[in-house]
C-alpha cells in the first residue's frame, strides 16, 4: 500500500504539471508569445513549488524520470520504486495531456517541444545541459535535512532558470513524461522527435548524478584529510 500511494502521488503530480504548466505553455504560447515565455516558466515553476509541499512527503515529488534516474544512481531510489515512478509519471503525463487536449485542442500543441532549428544534436546537448543544471541543484537542496522547508522553493525556482534559457531554443522539456504525453496526442514532427526529449533528460539527470556523487566524495575525503 505504501508503495502505491507513492505512485499515486507521482501520477497526481505529473498530471497536475501537464495540465497546468503545459496548459500555460500551449495558451499563452499562441497568443502573447514574448510574454509567454515567462508565464510558462513561471507555470512549470509553481507547479513545481505547490506539489513539492503537497506530495513532497509522500514520494519526495519527481514527477519527473529524469529526477528519479538520478536519485537512482544516488542510492536514495530502489530499482523496483524506479520503474513503479517511471509508468506513474508516464501515465499521469498521459492523463494530463488528455485533458488539456479536451479543453483546448491538440491544434493548440499542447505545450510540446521541437528541435532547435531542425537539429537534432544540438536540441540533445542544450536538453542534456538545462537537466543537468535542474537535477544538480535538486540533489544539492535535498541533500541536507535542514532544507527541507525551503527545498520546494529552491527546485521550483530552478525549474524557471531553465526554462527561461531553454524555451526559445527546444521549448525546454527536462522532464521525459512531461514531453511524451503531449507528444503522444499531437503526432506529427512533436511524436517522431519526442525521442531526442526522452533521451536527453535522462542523460541529463544521470550525469547530474554522477558528477554530484564525484564532487560530494571528493569533499567528504578532503575533511577527512583537513
Amino acid at each position: 500500500m505504501k508503495s502505491f500511494k507513492k505512485y499515486l502521488a507521482e501520477f497526481i503530480g505529473t498530471f497536475v504539471l501537464v495540465l497546468f504548466a503545459c496548459g500555460v505553455a500551449a495558451v499563452t504560447g499562441c497568443k502573447f508569445p514574448e510574454a509567454g515565455y515567462v508565464a510558462t516558466a513561471l507555470a512549470f515553476g509553481l507547479v513545481i513549488v505547490a506539489m513539492a509541499y503537497s506530495i513532497g512527503n509522500v514520494s519526495g515529488c519527481h514527477i519527473n524520470p529524469a529526477v528519479s534516474i538520478a536519485m537512482l544512481i544516488s542510492g536514495k531510489l530502489s530499482v523496483k520504486d524506479f520503474f513503479g515512478y517511471i509508468i506513474a509519471q508516464f501515465a499521469g503525463a498521459i492523463a494530463g495531456a488528455a485533458v488539456l487536449m479536451a479543453i483546448i485542442g491538440k491544434d493548440s500543441g499542447l505545450g510540446t517541444n521541437g528541435l532547435y532549428n531542425g537539429d537534432i544534436w544540438l536540441s540533445l546537448l542544450i536538453e542534456v545541459i538545462l537537466t543537468f543544471v535542474f537535477v544538480i541543484a535538486i540533489l544539492g537542496v535535498t541533500s541536507k535535512v535542514e532544507n527541507g522547508s525551503v527545498a520546494g522553493l529552491v527546485i521550483g525556482l530552478s525549474l524557471v532558470l531553465v526554462h527561461l534559457l531553454g524555451i526559445p531554443f527546444t521549448g525546454t522539456s527536462v522532464n521525459p513524461a512531461r514531453s511524451f504525453g503531449p507528444a503522444l496526442f499531437v503526432g506529427g514532427d512533436a511524436l517522431s522527435n519526442v525521442w531526442v526529449f526522452i533521451v536527453a533528460p535522462l542523460v541529463g539527470g544521470a550525469l547530474a548524478a554522477l558528477v554530484y556523487k564525484f564532487l560530494t566524495c571528493c569533499c567528504k575525503k578532503d575533511k577527512k584529510e583537513d
